[in-house]
């Protein structure tokens, strides 16, 4: 019996994330990566979660995937961010020894059936009509394969900035990928360029730390895997914060012609959400400080990542700068931090399975479809992985939606809407993120894992047993009373519900509760101060549904649709929505145009 074989090309996030779904389906990976020794490399800040983010890899999780596992076994601190908001958004964050995920990441898909790591670099491929017949590599090696998955982060024509200095490279110290990006071209798809940066890399010994402020983990840290052992009891190393002051603000403004950036020397386009300092200063003038992170970068490490320093400013001029900051009078560099720009795949031109709309079995997964962050790259992979097994064992596709999570909120956001800056994920951008909590992962999509056949029949029942824990917390709350006053008592799940009651407060009165784990716990409390809330936003997601399940034909002529503003038309037949809804999203496609699409289409 012939096993359905993938290649992936690159062994980032994305890529690994990609082959062990694929071996969990009962596929084979070709795990094609051009360093055997940076596989799970974390190439930018040492962390793995944060706001939203933190979410994603529960998501992940949930559905069978190992980010979350080897965070949790990699980890040197663990912080939840955002206690001062709502629940919902509450974004569990772990700084992680970045030599030990590397490691564990390459132990752990070796242990995995029919994974094959190759190292190579995948340069082109050939198609028998519209379908994905081969993978070819730089050495003229041929893969015969069902699937191709391009996973290459920031490798395509990568090109890095120090200053006025520019040289080829995928990452600090490592070869760029070329040629593949040409042979994209060639077959017709649309590329862009993008850029994003990364701090420099400061000896620890050279920090006055009694100048820095502390910021230390969690006392009970919350694991991000449903399969890491209880009790959870991770090493708790401490970061420290400094400021920048108006002396690093004016020397930077000074040289803000020697930043890549500002000079027009980079072409790419960067993220907003995560501006460099040069960025910062011009943006935010009437600031005079920014809180900088000083993080170890694996334990008990000598090299320090500055947080919030991301530059491509001159070495020199980096220096001066942070030799400005009381702390960091007698700083040393290991590394200055640099910008890098690189090639992506315009995402729309992908189905909400990551598949190509023009060529079939051919996946794009990670930074290449224009996204930034080690999450969003391993929930794309995530996805793509599990399609392309799915598609050549005809299972059909394995779509998550904007009612399903926050990697459907992904995935929808990138097909539909334009990018042009490296896409980071934000609870904003999820419509029902009240029902989308990071707590609840597993009990909305693990049984859907389990279906498509990415989840273990243990996990599921895990994730099951957890499910009527958190019931059986709801019943008891249900069905017992707590006295308030005058002999007056109210059922326990409505006075959870007032302000400042919490369900450890109604333990004291209800000691059945406390033989209940404290996330079960916080879950079914949660649900309950929340409830009104849900009911409505279980509403509005049906209401969604509506359109969502309204398929539009694949091809469709938008300019034979009377009553389409122009912009529509162009947009519409660029993209070519799969469905209504995605249609609605897109910018320029207002609800007139919705409108006379939804009669057409009837």
């Amino acid at each position: 019996m012939n096993i359905p074989t993938v290649v992936v090309a690159g062994a980032g996030h994305a890529g690994l994330e990609a082959a062990h779904a694929i071996s969990r389906m009962g596929g084979r990976a070709i795990l094609v990566t051009m360093d055997k020794a940076a596989i799970g490399r974390a190439s930018c800040n040492p962390a793995i979660g944060g706001l939203a983010k933190g979410h994603l890899v529960k998501e992940i999780d949930a559905l069978g995937g190992m980010m979350g596992m080897i965070t949790d076994l990699a980890g040197i601190q663990f912080k939840m961010l955002n206690r001062s908001k709502g629940r919902a958004v509450w974004g569990p964050r772990a700084q992680i020894d970045k030599v030990e995920y590397s490691r564990l990441a390459i132990h752990h898909i070796s242990q995995q059936k029919n994974i094959k790591v190759l190292q190579g670099e995948v340069v082109d491929f050939s198609v028998d009509k519209t379908s994905i017949k081969t993978a070819i590599l730089r050495d003229g090696t041929v893969l015969t394969c069902d699937c191709l998955i391009i996973t290459s982060g920031t490798f395509l024509n990568g090109l890095i900035h120090i200053g006025k200095r520019t040289f080829p490279a995928g990452r600090f110290g490592e070869i760029p990928a070329n040629g593949l990006s040409e042979s994209l071209l060639n077959y017709g798809f649309k590329i862009g360029r993008l850029k994003t940066g990364t701090p420099p890399r400061i000896h620890r010994d050279s920090v006055d730390w009694s100048e820095t402020e502390i910021s230390g983990g969690d006392s009970t840290p919350i694991p991000f895997s449903t399969q890491t052992s209880r009790p959870f009891k991770p090493p708790n190393q401490t970061c420290h914060i400094v400021y920048t002051n108006t002396e690093c603000h004016n020397l930077l403004f000074d040289n803000i012609k020697l930043s890549a950036m500002y000079s027009g020397q980079i072409s790419g386009i960067g993220p907003r959400y995560c501006p460099s300092i040069e960025d910062k200063i011009v943006r935010f003038s009437d600031r005079g400080h920014h809180q900088l992170f000083l993080e170890p970068e694996w334990r008990d490490s000598h090299q320090i990542y500055v947080n919030g320093f991301s530059t491509s400013m001159p070495e020199s001029v980096q220096i001066q700068a942070l030799r400005s900051i009381h702390a960091l009078r007698g700083v040393k560099l290991i590394r200055p931090g640099y910008a890098i720009e690189y090639d992506y795949c315009i995402p729309s031109q992908l189905t909400a399975s990551l598949e190509s709309k023009a060529l079939k079995g051919l996946f794009f997964a990670g930074q290449i479809n224009g996204t930034s962050g080690y999450e969003e790259a391993a929930a794309q992979g995530l996805i793509a992985g599990i399609n392309a097994i799915a598609k050549i064992t005809k299972k059909g596709e394995f779509v998550l939606t904007r009612q399903d999570g926050y990697i459907g909120v992904l995935i929808d956001d990138l097909i539909t809407k334009d990018i042009t800056e490296p896409y980071r994920m934000f609870t904003s951008s999820a419509e029902f993120r009240l029902s989308f909590r990071s707590d609840n992962a597993d009990l909305r999509l693990t049984q859907k894992g389990l279906e498509i056949g990415c989840v273990s029949k243990k996990q599921c029942e895990k994730m099951n047993s957890r499910r009527n824990k958190i019931e059986n917390i709801r019943t008891i709350l249900n069905k017992n009373t707590i006295p308030i006053i005058d002999g007056l008592k109210k059922r326990a799940d409505e006075y959870l519900k007032q302000n400042g009651v919490s369900i450890a407060e109604i333990g004291n009165i209800l000691p059945e509760l406390n033989i209940y784990d404290e996330q079960d716990l916080f879950t079914a409390e949660t649900d309950i101060k929340y409830s009104g809330y849900l009911a409505r936003e279980k509403i509005r997601m049906e209401q969604m549904k509506g359109v969502e399940s309204v398929l539009i034909p694949y091809g469709m002529d938008y300019s034979q649709i009377n009553n389409l503003s122009s912009e529509a038309r162009e947009k519409l037949n660029s993209i070519k929505p799969q469905t209504l809804g995605q249609a609605s999203r897109i910018a320029g496609v207002s609800p007139s145009d919705i409108f006379a699409i939804s009669i057409h289409l009837r």
